[in-house]
Protein backbone atom coordinates (compact mmCIF):
# COMPACT_ATOMS: atom_id res chain seq x y z
CA UNK A 1 0.00 0.00 0.00
CA UNK A 2 2.52 2.42 -0.41
CA UNK A 3 4.80 1.61 3.02
CA UNK A 4 8.45 1.96 2.81
CA UNK A 5 10.55 0.45 5.15
CA UNK A 6 14.05 2.96 5.43
CA UNK A 7 16.72 3.34 7.88
CA UNK A 8 16.59 6.31 10.70
CA UNK A 9 19.27 8.33 8.69
CA UNK A 10 17.05 7.86 5.25
CA UNK A 11 14.14 9.70 7.62
CA UNK A 12 15.97 11.97 8.68
CA UNK A 13 17.30 13.35 5.06
CA UNK A 14 13.36 13.91 4.93
CA UNK A 15 12.74 16.23 6.98
CA UNK A 16 12.76 19.83 5.37
CA UNK A 17 13.60 23.11 6.97
CA UNK A 18 10.86 24.91 8.82
CA UNK A 19 8.81 22.08 9.34
CA UNK A 20 6.56 20.94 12.41
CA UNK A 21 6.75 17.73 13.75
CA UNK A 22 4.26 16.17 16.14
CA UNK A 23 5.94 13.38 18.54
CA UNK A 24 4.69 11.33 20.70
CA UNK A 25 5.22 9.65 24.05
CA UNK A 26 5.33 10.23 27.62
CA UNK A 27 7.64 10.69 29.87
CA UNK A 28 9.67 7.53 28.69
CA UNK A 29 6.99 5.64 27.97
CA UNK A 30 6.37 4.84 23.84
CA UNK A 31 9.02 7.54 22.29
CA UNK A 32 10.65 6.86 19.45
CA UNK A 33 14.06 7.37 20.61
CA UNK A 34 15.60 5.83 17.11
CA UNK A 35 13.78 9.01 14.87
CA UNK A 36 14.52 11.26 17.14
CA UNK A 37 18.09 10.21 17.37
CA UNK A 38 18.60 10.03 13.55
CA UNK A 39 17.24 13.74 13.70
CA UNK A 40 19.81 14.60 16.06
CA UNK A 41 22.44 12.87 14.48
CA UNK A 42 21.99 14.66 11.27
CA UNK A 43 21.90 17.80 12.43
CA UNK A 44 25.06 17.85 14.29
CA UNK A 45 26.92 16.20 11.31
CA UNK A 46 25.33 18.94 8.67
CA UNK A 47 23.61 21.70 10.27
CA UNK A 48 20.15 20.66 8.84
CA UNK A 49 17.47 20.85 9.19
CA UNK A 50 16.82 24.10 10.37
CA UNK A 51 14.11 26.13 12.34
CA UNK A 52 11.82 22.94 13.06
CA UNK A 53 8.59 23.32 15.15
CA UNK A 54 7.76 20.76 17.55
CA UNK A 55 4.14 19.84 19.51
CA UNK A 56 3.83 16.99 22.00
CA UNK A 57 1.34 16.74 24.93
CA UNK A 58 3.19 14.90 27.36
CA UNK A 59 6.74 15.52 28.47
CA UNK A 60 9.41 13.36 26.81
CA UNK A 61 12.61 12.83 28.48
CA UNK A 62 15.21 11.13 31.01
CA UNK A 63 15.94 14.57 32.26
CA UNK A 64 19.73 14.45 30.40
CA UNK A 65 19.26 13.55 26.69
CA UNK A 66 17.08 10.87 25.73
CA UNK A 67 13.46 11.64 24.54
CA UNK A 68 12.85 14.95 23.12
CA UNK A 69 16.24 16.64 24.40
CA UNK A 70 17.51 15.58 21.21
CA UNK A 71 16.16 18.24 19.60
CA UNK A 72 17.46 20.47 22.30
CA UNK A 73 19.63 22.37 19.74
CA UNK A 74 19.45 26.26 18.90
CA UNK A 75 19.32 26.36 14.62
CA UNK A 76 17.74 22.83 14.80
CA UNK A 77 14.40 24.22 17.31
CA UNK A 78 12.59 27.38 16.01
CA UNK A 79 9.69 26.83 18.50
CA UNK A 80 7.95 24.50 20.34
CA UNK A 81 4.29 23.85 21.74
CA UNK A 82 4.65 21.04 24.64
CA UNK A 83 2.76 20.38 27.70
CA UNK A 84 5.46 19.46 30.21
CA UNK A 85 9.02 20.29 30.09
CA UNK A 86 10.96 18.90 33.68
CA UNK A 87 12.15 15.82 31.81
CA UNK A 88 13.88 17.65 28.70
CA UNK A 89 16.40 20.42 30.42
CA UNK A 90 18.23 20.68 27.03
CA UNK A 91 15.19 22.33 25.60
CA UNK A 92 14.20 23.90 28.76
CA UNK A 93 16.95 25.65 28.62
CA UNK A 94 16.83 27.14 25.29
CA UNK A 95 13.63 28.46 26.55
CA UNK A 96 14.62 30.41 29.66
CA UNK A 97 17.68 31.65 27.55
CA UNK A 98 15.08 33.31 24.76
CA UNK A 99 16.86 31.17 22.25
CA UNK A 100 13.34 29.80 20.68
CA UNK A 101 9.84 30.52 20.71
CA UNK A 102 7.66 28.53 23.49
CA UNK A 103 4.28 27.70 24.44
CA UNK A 104 2.89 25.31 27.47
CA UNK A 105 -0.94 24.14 27.03
CA UNK A 106 -2.36 21.87 29.49
CA UNK A 107 -1.21 18.52 28.14
CA UNK A 108 -4.89 17.06 27.63
CA UNK A 109 -6.08 20.38 25.36
CA UNK A 110 -2.81 19.39 23.23
CA UNK A 111 -4.43 15.65 23.16
CA UNK A 112 -7.54 16.74 21.53
CA UNK A 113 -5.69 19.81 19.63
CA UNK A 114 -4.22 16.42 17.60
CA UNK A 115 -8.06 15.03 17.28
CA UNK A 116 -9.31 18.54 16.45
CA UNK A 117 -7.32 18.82 13.66
CA UNK A 118 -6.92 15.58 12.33
CA UNK A 119 -10.55 15.88 11.60
CA UNK A 120 -10.54 19.71 9.85
CA UNK A 121 -11.94 21.57 12.80
CA UNK A 122 -11.93 25.23 13.38
CA UNK A 123 -9.60 24.75 16.12
CA UNK A 124 -9.84 23.49 19.75
CA UNK A 125 -12.57 25.24 22.36
CA UNK A 126 -12.50 24.11 25.47
CA UNK A 127 -12.59 25.80 29.25
CA UNK A 128 -9.65 23.90 30.21
CA UNK A 129 -7.36 26.86 30.88
CA UNK A 130 -9.46 29.89 31.59
CA UNK A 131 -7.79 32.05 34.61
CA UNK A 132 -4.49 29.77 34.63
CA UNK A 133 -1.12 31.46 32.86
CA UNK A 134 -2.59 30.02 29.68
CA UNK A 135 -5.21 32.61 29.80
CA UNK A 136 -4.43 35.29 27.40
CA UNK A 137 -5.41 37.77 29.76
CA UNK A 138 -2.93 36.72 31.76
CA UNK A 139 0.40 34.78 29.76
CA UNK A 140 -1.24 33.09 26.98
CA UNK A 141 1.07 30.14 28.13
CA UNK A 142 4.01 32.28 26.50
CA UNK A 143 7.01 31.11 28.29
CA UNK A 144 9.10 33.95 27.03
CA UNK A 145 9.81 37.42 25.68
CA UNK A 146 10.90 35.78 22.10
CA UNK A 147 7.34 34.57 21.88
CA UNK A 148 5.20 36.64 20.62
CA UNK A 149 2.20 35.08 18.19
CA UNK A 150 -1.22 35.16 20.39
CA UNK A 151 -2.26 31.33 20.07
CA UNK A 152 -5.51 31.08 22.14
CA UNK A 153 -8.05 33.20 22.35
CA UNK A 154 -11.22 33.88 24.51
CA UNK A 155 -14.29 33.58 22.90
CA UNK A 156 -18.30 33.73 23.85
CA UNK A 157 -20.32 30.99 22.96
CA UNK A 158 -24.15 30.85 24.75
CA UNK A 159 -22.79 33.50 27.47
CA UNK A 160 -20.56 30.77 28.15
CA UNK A 161 -16.48 31.90 27.91
CA UNK A 162 -14.26 29.40 26.39
CA UNK A 163 -10.66 29.34 25.40
CA UNK A 164 -10.11 29.26 21.47
CA UNK A 165 -6.58 27.18 20.65
CA UNK A 166 -5.83 27.78 17.30
CA UNK A 167 -5.15 24.95 15.03
CA UNK A 168 -1.56 24.12 13.19
CA UNK A 169 -0.35 22.62 10.08
CA UNK A 170 1.71 19.47 11.22
CA UNK A 171 4.08 17.93 8.41
CA UNK A 172 5.60 14.74 10.40
CA UNK A 173 4.38 12.51 12.92
CA UNK A 174 7.43 10.74 15.04
CA UNK A 175 5.13 7.79 16.95
CA UNK A 176 5.89 4.36 17.92
CA UNK A 177 4.77 0.99 18.17
CA UNK A 178 5.93 -2.69 18.57
CA UNK A 179 5.10 -4.83 15.32
CA UNK A 180 4.09 -3.48 12.03
CA UNK A 181 3.12 -5.64 9.41
CA UNK A 182 4.14 -5.52 5.44
CA UNK A 183 1.22 -3.14 5.15
CA UNK A 184 2.13 -0.57 7.58
CA UNK A 185 -0.53 -1.05 10.10
CA UNK A 186 0.83 -1.32 13.65
CA UNK A 187 -0.10 -2.91 16.91
CA UNK A 188 1.22 -1.63 20.51
CA UNK A 189 1.15 -4.89 21.77
CA UNK A 190 4.55 -4.50 24.41
CA UNK A 191 3.86 -0.51 24.89
CA UNK A 192 2.18 0.35 28.28
CA UNK A 193 0.74 3.21 27.28
CA UNK A 194 -1.22 4.02 23.79
CA UNK A 195 -0.91 7.55 24.19
CA UNK A 196 -2.11 9.96 21.33
CA UNK A 197 -0.28 8.19 19.03
CA UNK A 198 -3.58 7.31 16.50
CA UNK A 199 -4.39 10.69 16.82
CA UNK A 200 -1.36 12.08 16.01
CA UNK A 201 -0.90 9.74 12.32
CA UNK A 202 -4.84 11.14 11.58
CA UNK A 203 -3.87 13.94 12.02
CA UNK A 204 -0.32 14.76 10.47
CA UNK A 205 -1.94 12.21 7.18
CA UNK A 206 -4.97 14.36 6.71
CA UNK A 207 -2.53 17.75 7.15
CA UNK A 208 -0.46 16.29 3.88
CA UNK A 209 2.08 15.44 6.13
CA UNK A 210 4.48 12.37 6.38
CA UNK A 211 4.04 9.45 9.15
CA UNK A 212 7.07 7.64 11.02
CA UNK A 213 6.90 4.88 13.06
CA UNK A 214 9.51 3.50 14.99
CA UNK A 215 8.51 -0.16 15.56
CA UNK A 216 10.55 -2.94 16.88
CA UNK A 217 8.92 -5.82 14.55
CA UNK A 218 7.92 -6.12 10.76
CA UNK A 219 5.65 -9.25 10.26
CA UNK A 220 3.72 -11.15 7.50
CA UNK A 221 0.77 -8.83 6.53
CA UNK A 222 -2.79 -10.05 7.64
CA UNK A 223 -1.13 -12.24 10.70
CA UNK A 224 -1.56 -9.32 13.25
CA UNK A 225 -4.93 -9.51 15.28
CA UNK A 226 -6.95 -6.44 13.82
CA UNK A 227 -8.60 -5.70 16.94
CA UNK A 228 -4.86 -4.86 18.25
CA UNK A 229 -3.36 -3.11 15.62
CA UNK A 230 -3.71 0.97 16.71
CA UNK A 231 -2.67 2.70 13.63
CA UNK A 232 -3.72 1.63 10.34
CA UNK A 233 -1.55 1.13 7.37
CA UNK A 234 -3.09 3.94 5.34
CA UNK A 235 -2.26 6.34 8.00
CA UNK A 236 1.35 5.41 7.83
CA UNK A 237 3.81 6.35 5.26
CA UNK A 238 7.47 4.96 6.19
CA UNK A 239 8.69 2.16 8.85
CA UNK A 240 11.94 2.12 11.17
CA UNK A 241 13.20 -0.98 13.04
CA UNK A 242 14.10 0.32 16.53
CA UNK A 243 17.91 0.48 16.64
CA UNK A 244 18.70 -0.76 19.82
CA UNK A 245 17.71 -2.78 22.53
CA UNK A 246 17.09 0.51 24.83
CA UNK A 247 14.47 2.10 21.97
CA UNK A 248 12.84 -0.88 22.40
CA UNK A 249 12.38 0.04 26.60
CA UNK A 250 8.85 -0.06 27.51
CA UNK A 251 10.05 2.66 28.91
CA UNK A 252 13.65 4.48 29.55
CA UNK A 253 15.53 2.63 31.50
CA UNK A 254 13.19 -0.50 31.53
CA UNK A 255 12.82 -3.49 28.96
CA UNK A 256 9.67 -4.96 28.08
CA UNK A 257 7.12 -5.83 31.37
CA UNK A 258 4.31 -7.71 30.61
CA UNK A 259 2.61 -6.58 33.90
CA UNK A 260 2.49 -3.13 32.30
CA UNK A 261 0.90 -3.67 28.88
CA UNK A 262 -1.69 -6.97 29.96
CA UNK A 263 0.27 -9.69 28.75
CA UNK A 264 0.28 -10.80 32.61
CA UNK A 265 -0.49 -10.18 35.86
CA UNK A 266 2.07 -9.95 39.00
CA UNK A 267 1.46 -10.45 42.30
CA UNK A 268 2.04 -7.17 44.41
CA UNK A 269 2.85 -7.14 47.87
CA UNK A 270 1.38 -4.15 50.01
CA UNK A 271 3.69 -1.33 49.70
CA UNK A 272 6.27 -0.90 52.66
CA UNK A 273 4.81 1.64 54.97
CA UNK A 274 6.71 4.72 55.18
CA UNK A 275 8.26 5.80 58.46
CA UNK A 276 6.99 8.21 60.67
CA UNK A 277 7.71 11.18 58.74
CA UNK A 278 6.17 14.66 56.83
CA UNK A 279 5.04 12.59 53.96
CA UNK A 280 3.73 10.41 56.48
CA UNK A 281 1.60 12.63 57.85
CA UNK A 282 0.56 13.97 54.73
CA UNK A 283 -0.53 11.33 53.58
CA UNK A 284 -2.43 9.74 56.39
CA UNK A 285 -4.22 13.17 56.06
CA UNK A 286 -5.04 13.12 52.63
CA UNK A 287 -6.28 9.61 52.94
CA UNK A 288 -8.93 10.43 55.48
CA UNK A 289 -10.26 12.40 52.81
CA UNK A 290 -10.94 8.84 50.57
CA UNK A 291 -14.74 7.12 50.55
CA UNK A 292 -15.27 3.79 49.05
CA UNK A 293 -15.89 3.24 45.22
CA UNK A 294 -13.79 6.27 43.57
CA UNK A 295 -11.80 7.21 40.46
CA UNK A 296 -8.63 9.12 42.13
CA UNK A 297 -5.66 10.54 40.09
CA UNK A 298 -2.62 10.83 42.17
CA UNK A 299 0.20 13.38 41.10
CA UNK A 300 4.10 12.29 41.06
CA UNK A 301 5.78 12.88 44.34
CA UNK A 302 4.01 13.81 47.80
CA UNK A 303 0.40 12.58 46.67
CA UNK A 304 2.20 8.73 46.13
CA UNK A 305 2.20 9.39 49.88
CA UNK A 306 -1.62 8.24 49.46
CA UNK A 307 -1.45 5.27 48.01
CA UNK A 308 1.21 3.99 50.75
CA UNK A 309 -1.04 5.19 53.50
CA UNK A 310 -3.98 3.62 51.96
CA UNK A 311 -2.30 0.37 51.65
CA UNK A 312 -0.99 0.76 55.04
CA UNK A 313 -4.44 0.91 56.60
CA UNK A 314 -5.99 -1.59 54.39
CA UNK A 315 -8.23 0.62 52.37
CA UNK A 316 -6.05 0.72 48.88
CA UNK A 317 -9.57 -0.90 47.49
CA UNK A 318 -11.65 2.29 47.86
CA UNK A 319 -9.71 3.82 45.38
CA UNK A 320 -9.32 3.22 41.46
CA UNK A 321 -6.30 5.16 40.27
CA UNK A 322 -6.09 6.26 36.93
CA UNK A 323 -2.94 7.95 35.24
CA UNK A 324 -3.74 10.53 32.33
CA UNK A 325 -1.54 8.39 29.67
CA UNK A 326 -4.49 6.11 29.63
CA UNK A 327 -4.27 2.70 32.27
CA UNK A 328 -6.94 2.62 34.50
CA UNK A 329 -6.66 0.06 37.45
CA UNK A 330 -3.31 -1.12 38.83
CA UNK A 331 -0.86 0.70 40.82
CA UNK A 332 1.08 3.47 38.87
CA UNK A 333 4.87 3.70 38.11
CA UNK A 334 6.90 6.72 39.52
CA UNK A 335 9.88 8.23 38.22
CA UNK A 336 10.85 7.69 34.10
CA UNK A 337 8.05 4.76 34.24
CA UNK A 338 5.39 7.34 34.65
CA UNK A 339 2.17 7.23 32.71
CA UNK A 340 2.48 3.35 33.20
CA UNK A 341 1.00 1.17 35.65
CA UNK A 342 1.27 -2.65 36.78
CA UNK A 343 -1.32 -4.39 36.21
CA UNK A 344 -3.60 -2.15 34.51
CA UNK A 345 -7.32 -3.15 34.52
CA UNK A 346 -7.95 -1.02 30.75
CA UNK A 347 -5.36 0.73 28.84
CA UNK A 348 -6.97 4.00 26.85
CA UNK A 349 -5.94 6.15 24.55
CA UNK A 350 -4.72 9.71 26.28
CA UNK A 351 -7.25 11.49 24.41
CA UNK A 352 -10.55 9.59 25.86
CA UNK A 353 -8.68 10.02 29.34
CA UNK A 354 -9.02 13.41 29.25
CA UNK A 355 -12.49 13.72 27.61
CA UNK A 356 -13.58 11.32 30.89
CA UNK A 357 -11.12 13.83 33.67
CA UNK A 358 -12.41 17.28 31.70
CA UNK A 359 -15.93 16.10 32.18
CA UNK A 360 -15.29 15.48 36.23
CA UNK A 361 -14.83 11.79 35.99
CA UNK A 362 -12.06 11.78 38.30
CA UNK A 363 -13.58 12.23 42.45
CA UNK A 364 -10.71 12.75 44.41
CA UNK A 365 -7.09 14.95 42.74
CA UNK A 366 -4.56 14.80 45.43
CA UNK A 367 -2.08 17.54 43.51
CA UNK A 368 1.54 18.60 44.64
CA UNK A 369 1.95 21.44 46.79
CA UNK A 370 4.97 23.77 45.37
CA UNK A 371 3.95 27.36 45.88
CA UNK A 372 0.28 28.62 46.99
CA UNK A 373 -0.85 32.49 47.60
CA UNK A 374 -3.99 34.27 49.52
CA UNK A 375 -6.29 33.64 46.77
CA UNK A 376 -5.45 29.95 46.70
CA UNK A 377 -3.87 30.06 43.21
CA UNK A 378 -1.11 27.26 43.05
CA UNK A 379 2.20 27.12 40.76
CA UNK A 380 3.47 24.01 39.98
CA UNK A 381 4.97 25.03 36.37
CA UNK A 382 7.35 27.61 36.32
CA UNK A 383 10.18 28.65 39.28
CA UNK A 384 12.70 31.74 38.40
CA UNK A 385 14.99 29.81 35.66
CA UNK A 386 13.66 26.13 36.25
CA UNK A 387 11.19 25.48 33.80
CA UNK A 388 8.27 22.21 34.40
CA UNK A 389 5.40 22.77 32.66
CA UNK A 390 1.54 22.07 33.54
CA UNK A 391 1.44 18.85 31.63
CA UNK A 392 -2.23 17.40 32.60
CA UNK A 393 -2.20 19.56 36.50
CA UNK A 394 -4.80 22.42 34.77
CA UNK A 395 -7.35 19.59 33.07
CA UNK A 396 -7.52 17.37 36.34
CA UNK A 397 -7.88 20.03 39.24
CA UNK A 398 -10.34 22.14 37.17
CA UNK A 399 -12.55 18.86 36.58
CA UNK A 400 -12.07 17.20 39.39
CA UNK A 401 -15.07 16.56 41.96
CA UNK A 402 -12.92 17.81 45.00
CA UNK A 403 -8.86 18.50 44.85
CA UNK A 404 -6.25 18.30 46.80
CA UNK A 405 -2.67 19.83 46.99
CA UNK A 406 -0.66 18.25 49.41
CA UNK A 407 2.99 19.30 50.66
CA UNK A 408 5.26 20.28 52.81
CA UNK A 409 4.76 23.50 54.49
CA UNK A 410 8.37 25.09 54.26
CA UNK A 411 10.95 23.49 51.26
CA UNK A 412 14.99 23.03 51.89
CA UNK A 413 15.72 21.65 54.70
CA UNK A 414 12.60 21.29 57.03
CA UNK A 415 13.09 18.47 59.45
CA UNK A 416 10.62 17.37 61.84
CA UNK A 417 9.59 14.95 64.74
CA UNK A 418 6.50 13.17 65.46
CA UNK A 419 6.12 11.64 68.99
CA UNK A 420 2.75 10.36 71.27
CA UNK A 421 0.30 12.90 69.22
CA UNK A 422 2.40 15.75 68.85
CA UNK A 423 4.58 17.87 66.14
CA UNK A 424 8.19 19.55 66.43
CA UNK A 425 9.58 21.36 63.84
CA UNK A 426 13.78 20.57 64.65
CA UNK A 427 14.95 22.87 61.82
CA UNK A 428 12.84 25.04 59.69
CA UNK A 429 12.95 25.08 56.11
CA UNK A 430 14.52 27.99 54.58
CA UNK A 431 12.15 28.34 51.16
CA UNK A 432 8.70 29.64 52.00
CA UNK A 433 6.15 27.71 49.61
CA UNK A 434 2.94 30.20 50.93
CA UNK A 435 3.69 33.22 49.12
CA UNK A 436 1.44 36.94 48.28
CA UNK A 437 1.60 36.10 44.87
CA UNK A 438 2.63 32.97 43.21
CA UNK A 439 4.96 32.85 40.30
CA UNK A 440 2.72 31.59 37.83
CA UNK A 441 -0.76 30.43 38.17
CA UNK A 442 -1.33 27.05 37.18
CA UNK A 443 -4.16 26.58 39.33
CA UNK A 444 -6.69 29.26 39.67
CA UNK A 445 -8.45 29.89 42.94
CA UNK A 446 -10.82 32.64 41.30
CA UNK A 447 -11.85 29.74 38.69
CA UNK A 448 -12.32 27.10 41.39
CA UNK A 449 -14.18 29.31 43.68
CA UNK A 450 -16.61 30.62 40.64
CA UNK A 451 -17.67 27.35 40.20
CA UNK A 452 -17.91 26.09 43.59
CA UNK A 453 -14.92 23.22 43.52
CA UNK A 454 -13.68 22.01 47.12
CA UNK A 455 -10.16 22.51 47.89
CA UNK A 456 -8.04 21.60 50.34
CA UNK A 457 -4.00 22.26 51.13
CA UNK A 458 -2.71 19.57 53.28
CA UNK A 459 1.03 19.71 54.84
CA UNK A 460 2.21 18.39 57.80
CA UNK A 461 1.76 20.86 60.28
CA UNK A 462 -1.67 22.65 58.81
CA UNK A 463 -4.65 22.37 56.63
CA UNK A 464 -6.28 25.13 54.18
CA UNK A 465 -9.78 25.60 52.72
CA UNK A 466 -10.27 27.58 49.51
CA UNK A 467 -13.26 29.91 50.27
CA UNK A 468 -14.98 32.45 49.11
CA UNK A 469 -12.67 35.39 50.44
CA UNK A 470 -9.62 33.42 50.19
CA UNK A 471 -7.85 30.87 51.90
CA UNK A 472 -8.87 29.92 55.36
CA UNK A 473 -6.86 27.94 58.08
CA UNK A 474 -8.85 25.28 59.49
CA UNK A 475 -6.60 22.74 61.27
CA UNK A 476 -3.20 23.18 62.84
CA UNK A 477 -0.69 20.41 64.49
CA UNK A 478 -1.04 19.49 67.91
CA UNK A 479 2.48 20.96 69.40
CA UNK A 480 2.50 23.58 66.51
CA UNK A 481 2.74 27.21 67.46
CA UNK A 482 -0.01 29.40 65.43
CA UNK A 483 2.31 32.46 64.88
CA UNK A 484 5.71 31.37 65.54
CA UNK A 485 5.52 27.62 63.19
CA UNK A 486 2.34 28.81 60.94
CA UNK A 487 1.82 32.80 60.61
CA UNK A 488 5.66 33.82 60.28
CA UNK A 489 6.19 31.64 57.54
CA UNK A 490 3.64 33.32 55.63
CA UNK A 491 3.73 36.10 53.14
CA UNK A 492 -0.19 36.64 53.73
CA UNK A 493 -1.98 36.15 56.34
CA UNK A 494 -4.84 34.03 55.94
CA UNK A 495 -8.30 33.77 57.28
CA UNK A 496 -8.28 31.65 60.41
CA UNK A 497 -11.64 29.27 60.90
CA UNK A 498 -13.51 29.44 64.06
CA UNK A 499 -13.15 27.37 65.58
CA UNK A 500 -9.26 26.27 64.26
CA UNK A 501 -9.37 22.77 64.82
CA UNK A 502 -6.10 20.17 66.02
CA UNK A 503 -5.26 18.02 63.26
CA UNK A 504 -6.10 14.61 64.48
CA UNK A 505 -3.39 13.26 67.32
CA UNK A 506 -3.78 10.00 65.32
CA UNK A 507 -1.62 10.97 62.42
CA UNK A 508 1.64 12.14 64.46
CA UNK A 509 1.39 8.57 65.85
CA UNK A 510 3.39 5.29 64.80
CA UNK A 511 0.18 2.82 65.28
CA UNK A 512 -2.17 3.39 62.48
CA UNK A 513 -4.78 5.59 62.57
CA UNK A 514 -7.57 3.33 61.86
CA UNK A 515 -9.13 4.96 58.73
CA UNK A 516 -10.74 1.43 57.84
CA UNK A 517 -13.10 1.26 61.07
Amino acid sequence: MGVKIISKEEAANLIQDGQMIANGGFVGCNVAETLLRGLEERFLKTGSPKNLSLIHAAGQGDGIDRGVNRMGYEGLLKRIIGGHFNMAPKVGKLVVTNKIEAYNFPQGVITHMFRDIASKRIGTITHVGLNTFVDPRVEGGKLNARTTEDLVEIININNQERLFYKPHKLDVAFIRGTYADEKGNVAMSHEAVTGETLSIAQAVRNCGGTVFVQVDKIVQAGSLDPRLVKIPGICVDYLVLAETEEDKEVYFTSPYDPSLCGDAKVPVSSLAPLSLNERKIIGRRAAMELTASTVVNLGIGMPESVSSVASEEGIGDYMTLTVEAGPIGGIPVGGKGFGASVNPECIIDQAYQFDFYDGGGIDLAFLGLAQADEKGNINVSKFGTRLAGCGGFVNITQNAKRVFFLGTFTAKGLKIKAENGTLTILNEGSEKKFLKHVEQITFSGEYAVKNKLPVMYITERAVFELREDGLCLTEIAPGIDLQKDVLNLMDFKPKIAEPLKKMDARLFMESLVGLKK
